[in-house]
């Protein structure tokens, strides 16, 4: 079956985990609490609130109990959909301030144009928020890439390493999954996803990781890349 779409992941395979974890997250940790303290009362950042207290029982009025939760979160790497749309919002400001532009491995947009030029709708499904991933790429070191993308997913639809999350995925995008493609740098998220029904394709980035791909696809059933230029889409 042809495919006609394909979701790729952000982190470790179109772009270096060392923009995220050296750039990006300092100054989420840096800017957190302050931004909590002076925006609390503005209804998109009041919901995260509320749904944090509602997970975590810390009262809402305990602002700064809830600062010290979500500064350690980024320092442990938690992947806590409240703390993802508030990062998304700190990271916001770096962004238009010109701080910061987003890496995205060079041999990436050309084979996101090709892959779109053959009317195949292309899809982001990330950890970090909707909001972040828009602004990743709209702030991108190769340009604003956003209207390759026809939509964005994070840990909303579900937990990336969990097969119902890519079930929800086919739904959303009404396809079968047979006809979608899958791109990660993470072997349990495509294990996940080839339980599915999708396609998929292993992104090791030798400058991300010390795996070597070809041990790698000695021990697994999915391709095995180490560049966009390698995938074999058909």
């Amino acid at each position: 079956m042809k495919i006609a779409a394909i979701v790729t992941d952000i982190e470790g395979t179109t772009s270096s985990i060392g923009f995220v974890h050296n750039v990006l997250f300092p100054y989420a940790l840096k800017h957190i609490g302050n931004f909590v303290r002076e925006h609390c009362e503005e209804r998109d950042v009041m919901r995260v609130l509320v749904r944090l207290s509602e997970s975590t029982g810390i009262p809402l009025h305990k602002i700064e109990t809830m600062i010290k939760l979500l500064e350690q979160w980024i320092k442990d790497d938690v992947k806590n959909t409240e703390l993802k749309a508030l990062q998304g919002m700190v990271w916001e400001k770096g962004y238009k301030q010109g701080l910061y532009q987003a890496h995205v491995y060079p041999d990436v947009p050309e084979v996101l144009q090709k892959w779109q030029q053959e009317e195949r709708n292309l899809y982001v499904y990330s950890s970090g928020s909707i909001k972040a991933q828009q602004l990743f790429f709209r702030f991108s070191d190769s340009g604003d890439m956003r209207l390759l993308f026809s939509g964005y997913f994070d840990t909303t639809i579900g937990p990336k390493r969990e097969v119902d999350s890519y079930e929800n995925i086919a739904q959303a995008i009404a396809l079968k999954p047979e006809s979608i493609l899958f791109i990660s740098d993470v072997k349990e998220e495509l294990d996940a996803a080839e339980a599915a029904g999708f396609k998929t394709t292993w992104v090791i980035r030798p400058q991300d990781t010390s795996l070597d791909p070809e041990r790698a696809q000695a021990k697994t059933s999915h391709p095995v890349v180490t560049s966009f230029d390698q995938i074999k889409v058909d």
